[in-house]
């Protein structure tokens, strides 16, 4: 076979490679891509390819196991978008709960504690500024802020342990 002879060949059947495509992947779109890309990768091993002696068959079999591949590679993609949106929902369920439960945890702090933890977590201001606001000394403010801390990790944890047992 001859260099002209292939090229004609191989575009002589553009037309079949694309219905039978279309046939596979359902898609029109992803039917004209693969023979785009199948047409070029003919052409760059044009050489090796003038040595099949019926060009057809082995055409048609690159472009099925083609949309095989690309069905496989879509159908992973799927896989892996459900599994992250799954994910995604399951930490943001986890997240609001754990966020409730510090919430709970510092509403259930002696005042003074309760009012410095938000000033200084919630509303992010300085010891200093709490110790003006509250009227406390700073280092009141750091041993109440220090205590209330302590107090929600305490908590926290003990609801993680007993999580984890009871998932176990």
């Amino acid at each position: 076979m001859t260099l002209q002879t292939f090229e004609t060949s191989v575009f002589s059947l553009k037309d079949e490679m694309y219905r039978f495509a279309k046939k596979i992947l359902q898609s029109s779109d992803e039917a004209e891509d693969l023979v785009q890309d199948l047409l070029l990768k003919f052409w760059q091993k044009k050489e090796e390819l003038l040595q099949y002696a019926n060009l057809k068959s082995y055409i048609l079999k690159c472009v099925k196991n083609d949309c095989l591949n690309r069905l496989k590679h879509h159908q992973v993609k799927m896989n892996f978008a459900e599994i992250k949106l799954h994910t995604s929902e399951e930490f943001t369920m986890e997240t609001n709960n754990l966020k409730d439960f510090i919430l709970k945890y510092i509403s259930e702090l002696p005042e003074k504690q309760r009012l410095v933890i938000h000033l200084k977590d919630v509303e992010e201001h300085e010891i200093s500024e709490i110790a003006e606001i509250l009227e406390m000394e700073e280092n009141a403010v750091r041993v109440n802020l220090m205590r209330a801390r302590q107090k929600v990790k305490t908590q926290i944890t003990q609801l993680m342990n007993y999580e984890h047992r009871t998932i176990s």
